[in-house]
């Protein structure tokens, strides 16, 4: 198969609104636990630590921490979807064998599955936003520009997730990507402390990481800023979303179609 093969149809809006589907049968548990953890973050942190810190880079720490952890929990919930739901749907469901019984082709599993992941991000994003709001933690002019970075932040956490997905043979692996690559960006990728605090290394290191970049585009426009270097964090997230995407594919190709 050639790379262009990797290219998807409109099909993958069939696997978009199939997972919809399923997921609006289970909404209310699906979104307690999408929000419920960055919501306990932005009270116990904002609130309590907050207490102790009072401002951070000119802003109320509540209001700065909030807009990390909207950008935390993009990464999470879409990785969340991207691993462990679609596992279950390619190995314990059979699903996408399933669906390839039919025209559509592993492009277009592929790319639903990802599109979907950034939807799941979303879905959660916008929940936080709208209980930060209430607390005088997220304003500004700027937020609903807040909207296609967030989208697009899911498309890349989505990719790389389906990426681990396409080698695992088990949910056991995907502690391995938690361990070595969530954890660390959720700690050391600016969404509880600005990074001029790490070390210069760490700040390199964290500069090639993809939440990083989704903080930096977030955090003003959620603080009634316009964010700098637009296009190089965008460039970034675009790497993590269009690569990632095509190595899923190549793997996900050799997997369910040898």
């Amino acid at each position: 198969m050639s790379w262009q093969d990797a290219i998807p149809n409109p099909g993958a809006l069939a696997v978009v609104q199939r997972n919809f589907g399923v997921w609006r049968k289970l909404l209310l548990p699906s979104m307690l636990g999408n929000f419920g953890d960055p919501l306990l973050y932005l009270l116990a942190l904002g609130y309590g630590l907050g207490h102790f810190v009072g401002h951070m880079d000119g802003m109320p720490y509540i209001t700065f921490i909030a807009s990390g952890i909207v950008a935390s929990s993009v990464m999470n919930t879409a990785s969340f979807e991207g691993l462990y739901s679609a596992f279950t749907r390619m190995s314990a469901q059979h699903t996408y064998a399933a669906m390839l019984a039919t025209p559509l082709r592993v492009s277009d599993i592929l790319a639903g599955e990802v599109l979907w992941a950034a939807i799941k991000g979303l879905i959660s994003a916008v929940a936080i936003i709208i209980v930060a709001s209430f607390f005088g933690a997220i304003q500004g002019p700027w937020v609903w520009l807040s909207i296609p970075v967030i989208l697009l932040s899911g498309l890349s956490f989505g990719s790389l997730a389906l990426v681990i997905t396409a080698m695992a043979r088990s949910y056991d692996f995907f502690m391995y990507y938690f361990t070595l690559a969530v954890t660390p960006m959720f700690l050391f990728c600016g969404v509880f402390y600005p990074l001029h605090s790490l070390p210069a290394f760490a700040q390199d290191i964290a500069q090639v990481l993809p939440l990083t970049h989704a903080v930096a585009l977030l955090r003003p426009l959620l603080t009634g800023q316009l964010p700098r270097q637009v296009p190089y964090h965008l460039g970034v997230l675009l790497l993590y979303t269009v690569i990632p995407y095509l190595i899923a594919w190549r793997l996900l190709v050799r997997r369910l179609l040898r």
